[in-house]
């Protein structure tokens, strides 16, 4: 069986957190983690995370720290996620680059800040259903 491994970071960033915002057309809009496929070049999980956060987001990050792994098993292959927090130092739309901004295929995917809040983390429809149980469970002491 074949293993895939995604490196994906919760952000934050002066009392907020940072996701994006995924939509297709004809499709409910949901968010997510910034993140994406380790490739056979990342040195590790943290450089994939590293270089991920720059093409999707044009932005750099402090220290990271995995707080949560999920695996999902697919058919003939399971996917890991590996989940990390960490400080985002500073963005730049402009800087943004990869196959997800040239596909139209792969729909719209925007940098969305909100409060460091259970209601405000809430309302976001937050995938998958166990980041979001986390996060939410979470969130208030990350603010504390």
């Amino acid at each position: 069986m074949r293993v895939r491994h995604k490196a994906r970071v919760v952000l934050f960033d002066d009392g907020h957190l940072v996701f994006l915002k995924r939509g297709w057309p004809g499709g409910d809009p949901y968010c997510t983690t910034v993140g994406g496929s380790v490739e056979p070049e990342d040195a590790d999980l943290e450089a994939a995370l590293r270089r991920e956060v720059w093409e999707e987001i044009g932005a750099t990050i402090g220290p990271v720290t995995e707080f949560l792994t999920l695996t999902e098993p697919r058919g003939t292959s399971t996917v890991v996620q590996h989940y990390f927090l960490a400080d985002l130092l500073d963005m730049d739309l402009d800087r943004r680059h990869g196959p997800e901004l040239d596909d139209p295929d792969t729909g719209d995917f925007e940098p969305v800040r909100v409060a460091l809040s259970r209601p405000a983390v809430a309302a976001l429809n937050l995938q998958p259903a166990e980041l979001a149980d986390y996060v939410l469970a979470h969130v208030e002491t990350w603010g504390a």
